[in-house]
């Protein structure tokens, strides 16, 4: 198991792409924490889950769009767990509209959740992350290479996730942490659900003609958070099935 002894902490955990994260982490080996809000039977399903295969896991209930919540979640995974190897920031929403109906309480939010969420989710890290660490953020393969009509805000703050992720590599490259930024391509969710009209016409331009499942994004988590990544710092990994190619 590559991540035998690690202690992780992802943010929106409990659904979707965060969920599949969740579970990778935990089969790799790692004792995992996650934070979670509006889900809580999901997120008491996995934490049952991962303890049923002999693994630790722990559910935090915090709203990312709450600066002070998700420190605390932070803070509280490292003293029960004594300490933090790995942060993931999954936790995102989307708020679509053309920019003339957009408004700006939806747009703010966005930022909120999108953005300033694993900013300060990286600051709190950091003061318990040793030489070794990992945070890994994820974004969104609309960010330079496949975007949308309506999904202005979204894409933003994807690319703010983005420039964050190759700025602090320098920052924390002196540190011996590593910060890496995943961009999924579609992927079957309940914010992107399969069997819709709209996901019959994407999965058209996809070389696989199918959407990515949240334990595929799992696996490239998995890998950037373990020691066979220590010298890749501070790119993307688009996952989307050629999506963009």
């Amino acid at each position: 198991m590559k991540l035998k002894n690690k202690i992780a902490l992802v943010t929106g955990g409990s659904r979707g792409i965060g969920a599949g994260i969740v579970r990778k982490l935990a089969e790799e080996g790692a004792t995992v924490a996650f934070t979670y809000v509006g889900s809580e039977k999901f997120a008491e399903d996995i934490v049952n889950e991962i303890k049923a295969k002999d693994g630790r896991a722990l559910a935090i209930l915090a709203d990312s769009s709450d600066p002070k919540a998700v420190t605390d979640a932070v803070n509280q995974a490292a003293k029960t767990f004594g300490g933090l190897d790995i942060l993931v920031n999954s936790a995102g929403i989307s708020k679509g509209g053309m920019i003339d109906d957009l408004s700006l309480e939806d747009f703010d939010l966005t930022f909120k959740i999108n953005v300033r969420a694993v900013f300060v989710a990286i600051q709190a890290a950091l003061k318990h992350m040793k030489a070794g660490g990992r945070i890994i953020n994820i974004g969104s393969n609309t960010v330079k290479f496949f975007s949308f009509p309506g999904a202005s805000a979204y894409v933003m703050s994807k690319a703010a996730v983005a420039g964050l992720t190759s700025s602090l590599a320098r920052d924390l490259g002196p540190r011996e942490i590593t910060i890496n930024a995943v961009h999924p391509g579609p992927t079957a969710t309940d914010m992107n659900p399969d069997g819709t009209e709209f996901a019959t016409t994407v999965k058209q331009l996809m070389p696989f003609k199918k959407y990515g499942k949240p334990e595929e994004i799992g696996s490239v988590v998995a890998f950037l958070a373990s020691g066979e990544a220590s010298f890749i710092n501070g790119t993307s990994i688009v996952a989307d099935g050629g999506q963009t190619a």
